[in-house]
């Protein structure tokens, strides 16, 4: 038996995968490299919980 991936399943998987890859930059960012480095880090993870925030709006929309 096949699962079908729709739309708003690979939205969902997308949406984790970002959550997930946002909070390790962020950890990154905070922990390993606190330098001026690190300020990227986080602006970078902040962006992913961003794009996180779009696909998730767009579940049930596309």
């Amino acid at each position: 038996m096949a699962y079908k991936l729709d739309k708003n399943a690979i939205l969902g998987y997308a949406t984790l995968i970002m959550i997930l890859m946002g909070l390790v930059l962020i950890g990154l960012g905070a922990f390993k490299y606190s330098e001026i480095a690190g300020w990227g880090f986080v602006a970078v993870g902040i962006g992913f919980l961003a794009i996180a925030w779009v696909f998730n709006a767009l579940k049930g929309r596309v």
